[in-house]
């Protein structure tokens, strides 16, 4: 009789890096953008994470995008970081609370699979189901004290999970670089961007941050650029994409709870409310993806 089934020590590391390092991610920025402008911030997150990565895969062997690939990064790397991350950054330097931004990014499998819709995918029932419930979460999440304060934050945080959605959906479609140089790729460029849109609106570093500041920036590209991205690029290889697309629903969780016990942030009853129904919207869509069979790997 076959003993019980072992879940492969990498798996557990991959989604202990996705579930607590990326949720993590929103406090991080939050605490990164009181001593950095965002922008900055995010331009050289993206900057150091992509030369380091492309600099190690490069000494390990792998060939330099061609021309026609570092197009399609640059068309991706604008979509999912220069415009998601970096929206998402610029949200939470106008004062919206981590948790409530990491909430408001759960909303990406809902536009991912609108975006899909205009590639040729048919969407179930339960999946448009999904989606109407998602559209009555974003309206309640709105409602709540934390972005009626800052309409700006809400919309941008908005077109943040928008630009994600279609990047991620549209990547499917173009000549990217294979395996993790894709990432490099899109990285550098999305940091070169960050940083010239930081001089062109006058970002200014009035003075040097302090040891906190450092360790932020340096947290974000080591953790959450590097190792966080790297394992969803791994799950995406080994478990259904349902799998590893939950994140939507546990990251604003643990984006929350960092909030409250690290810098005391609080959420009232409407955001809590929208989490419910958020995350219920998201479940419903992955429904329809756990009952498919795991997909072969994709090779690009």
């Amino acid at each position: 009789m076959p003993g019980p089934r072992r879940f492969p020590l990498p798996l557990i590391a991959a989604f202990f890096a996705l579930y607590v390092i990326w949720g993590s991610t929103y406090l991080v920025i939050r605490i990164g953008v009181e001593y950095w402008p965002p922008l900055m911030l995010g331009g050289i997150r993206f900057l150091v994470a992509g030369v380091a990565m492309y600099g190690f895969l490069r000494w390990r062997g792998a060939p330099a995008p061609t021309w026609v690939q570092w197009k399609a990064a640059a068309k991706i790397g604008v979509l999912l970081l220069t415009f998601g991350n970096g929206a998402v950054t610029v949200a939470e330097h106008t004062g919206v609370a981590s948790g409530v931004a990491a909430l408001a990014v759960a909303t990406v499998p809902l536009f991912t699979l609108l975006c899909g819709y205009f590639w040729g995918a048919r969407n179930t029932r339960l999946e448009w189901a999904g989606v109407v419930l998602g559209i009555i979460g974003i309206a309640m999440l709105n409602m709540g004290s934390n972005l009626q304060s800052s309409p700006t934050g809400a919309m941008l945080l908005l077109f943040a999970a928008a630009s994600w959605a279609f990047g991620s959906v549209w990547s499917r479609h173009l000549p990217l670089p294979p395996g993790a140089m894709a990432s490099a790729a899109e990285m550098i460029i999305a940091g070169v961007l960050l940083l010239v849109g930081s001089a062109l609106t006058g970002e200014r570093l009035h003075s040097i941050p302090p040891i906190e500041g450092w360790l932020a920036l340096a947290y974000l590209a080591v953790f959450g650029s590097i190792i966080a991205f790297n394992a969803y690029m791994y799950l995406l290889k080994h478990v259904r994409p349902a799998a590893a697309t939950s994140y939507a629903y546990v990251n604003p969780a643990v984006a929350v709870l960092l909030g409250i016990v690290f810098v005391g942030e609080t959420i009232g009853m409407e955001e809590a409310l929208a989490m419910l129904v958020i995350i219920s919207a998201v479940l419903l869509i992955s429904l329809p993806q756990w009952r498919k069979p795991k997909p072969k790997p994709e090779i690009r």
